[in-house]
């Protein structure tokens, strides 16, 4: 087994990348094995090079050591390779689908994460791209595309920017036209929405609680759709939002399903893991079991019985 870790110096300001890395070597200079150390430098390079190390058949565990942006580009370049496993180190602002599994300090304990465990957890696929947290359309997504400018400003935190990007997006046009459709017609949903989001786990924004009971292994998307409201409630539904009580309010229609095809009246910017891209039709569908996710040591036990994945897969 090699341990590979992929570090994107730039996230969340480089504040943990170095002591981390310092942390991995002095623990394999101590235990012994093999391990690497790469440092991105462009957009795209992680997801370069790691499918490129995938490709090698070697039994590999690779870490993408960065934000939201990173993890999606490692797991991209993975997919589909059974010899490669996922860790996620939090180095970024947000760190919203590992406050799912426990607090990011144990994503930062390197022997647990050598010594972790894996569980399979599932994906959401739209096109040829795949997230593990969420993905969204409308007013949301364009928050995610705002986020990128205030989490460069000095002492802006995930959350600090999220809510940034609400206030300066809260002044552009509100609303878009959406038709819904799920499980290929089984419901269908048409109306005039501030966003649609569709989750594989509950937290996304910097600690927002827009799914609360999705889980990354049950085999199903959770979805949350909330209809267009006036700009000043929209101030008042922060809370809410924050909390997951939005879901009891007429607002908001949620559920649970395999797939989800959305058709918007225009071209609106599709948030994927904070990867923004614009279209005017977009399907997500679940891939259960789509990856291996290493959890540190100290976890790793309950979450595999949660899971009811009970045996290790190392």
């Amino acid at each position: 087994m090699k341990y590979i870790f992929i570090i994107n110096p730039t996230a969340g300001k480089g504040k943990v990348q170095e002591p981390f890395a310092k942390a991995v070597k002095e623990y394999f200079s101590k235990n012994g094995g093999e391990y690497e150390i790469f440092y991105t430098s462009v957009q795209g390079e992680a997801m370069e090079y790691s499918k490129k190390l995938a490709e090698s058949g070697e039994e590999l565990r690779i870490y993408a050591c960065g934000g939201e942006g990173t993890a999606f580009e490692v797991l991209n370049g993975i997919y589909g390779y059974e010899n490669v496993s996922l860790g996620v180190v939090p180095c970024g602002s947000a760190n919203d689908y590992i406050s799912y599994y426990s607090d990011k300090e144990l994503f930062l304990d390197v022997p647990a994460l050598i010594d972790g465990e894996e569980i399979e957890v599932d994906l959401i696929k739209s096109g040829d791209r795949y997230a593990l947290n969420s993905c969204s359309i409308g007013m949301d997504a364009m928050v995610a595309s705002n986020m990128s400018k205030f989490k460069k400003w000095p002492f802006v935190s995930g959350k600090m920017a999220y809510v940034l990007a609400l206030i300066y997006t809260f002044f552009s046009k509100m609303g878009v036209n959406l038709k819904i459709k799920i499980d290929d017609g089984e419901k269908e949903i048409e109306q005039k929405a501030l966003f649609a989001v569709v989750a594989n786990a509950p937290y996304y924004g910097g600690g927002f609680y827009p799914t609360p009971d999705a889980e990354p292994f049950d085999g199903e998307l959770d979805y949350s759709v909330i209809s267009v409201v006036s700009r000043p409630k929209i101030l008042s539904l922060l809370d809410d939002y924050r909390a997951g009580t939005h879901i009891g309010l007429d607002i908001c229609k949620i559920g649970k399903c395999k797939k989800v095809e959305i058709v918007a009246d225009r071209a609106v910017p599709v948030n994927m893991d904070g990867e923004i891209t614009y279209a005017d039709r977009v399907e997500f569908k679940i891939v259960k079991k789509g990856v291996k996710l290493i959890l540190p040591k100290t976890i790793s036990s309950v979450w595999r019985e949660k899971s009811g994945q009970v045996e290790a897969t190392v």
